[in-house]
């Protein structure tokens, strides 16, 4: 039986129940901690156990990045690939690749100082959205209803000043229902959907913030953008966040790498993890 490898760098219920479904479909299943796991120049594939291929699970997102490079070095198949990784990680990436490839996707501002980033607010008008274009968990994401905020926030950003402060990423705020819709597509098929209703009356509905999970029907409306949009920033294992526009219909706003599936694994049809571990070795193996 094929090799399963899965590399973590802090084990949550995700990581928990792809080994025990790994274990469970009778793959050599282990768990390697990248923060334990050192590779050089001079390494081969021969001096590590990656097996057959890895599914990369790091919860930081540039620990697994770079650890899925040096996975491809060492010629390792893993999932999702370097350049998926990058395209999902940042935002900045993600929307423009949407829009490349025909995906609708909200209207997103880009600025790269915070005088232009007023200019635009001021341009464009309240409320916009702005988010880091790496970042996760809805850490970050503010809506702007006016100057004030706008400013207060530029301020912080202009005192913590990281590489990534100076990159302003303002979005179009959709009128839509209190709720999103996350779908996990797995190659070129949506497993699974559920809507993350708002807690609390807010308009961020991660389920790491409390968010409600809520059975979603694939409609092939539904299935047709999610592949488009998993096609546009290379395809694998997927997470799709997509909203619904009162007047356009669905809305990519954003495409997860290692996507987290608790929550919708309570209200999924399918086997989530069996169905991102068949796909993973059956892809390895061709």
């Amino acid at each position: 039986m094929p090799k399963v490898r899965i590399v973590f760098d802090r084990v949550r219920l995700e990581e928990k129940m792809l080994e025990e479904k790994a274990i469970e479909l009778g793959h050599d299943t282990k768990m390697i901690d990248a923060k334990t796991t050192n590779i050089n120049t001079e390494s081969k594939r021969s001096d590590f156990d990656f097996g057959d291929v890895v599914l990369e699970r790091c919860v930081s997102y540039f620990r697994g990045l770079h650890f899925t490079a040096c996975l491809e070095f060492l010629d390792v198949p893993v999932f999702n690939t370097t350049q998926v990784a990058t395209n999902c990680g940042n935002k900045l990436l993600t929307s423009l690749l949407l829009k490349k490839h025909n995906v609708s996707t909200p209207k997103t501002y880009f600025s790269f100082s915070s005088e232009s980033a007023v200019e635009t607010l001021d341009k464009q008008g309240y409320p916009l959205v702005i988010k880091p274009i790496v970042g996760s968990w809805g850490r970050g994401v503010i809506l702007l209803k006016d100057r004030d905020t706008a400013d207060a926030i530029i301020e912080v950003r202009e005192i913590s000043d990281g590489p990534l402060d100076r990159i302003y990423y303002l979005q179009e705020a959709i009128k839509r229902p209190p709720r999103d819709i996350r779908a996990i597509a797995v190659g070129d098929q949506v497993i699974a959907a559920m809507y993350r209703t708002s807690s609390g009356g807010g308009f961020k509905t991660n389920i790491a913030l409390g968010g409600e999970p809520v059975p979603c029907e694939i409609t092939k409306e539904l299935e047709d953008i999610c592949i488009k949009a998993s096609r546009a920033v290379g395809g694998g294992i997927l997470g799709i966040d997509v909203m619904e526009d009162e007047k356009r219909g669905f809305v990519v706003h954003e495409v997860n790498n290692t996507v987290e599936f608790k929550g919708l694994a309570k209200v999924a049809k399918r086997n989530i993890p069996k169905e991102m571990i068949e796909f993973a070795v059956n892809s390895a193996l061709r």
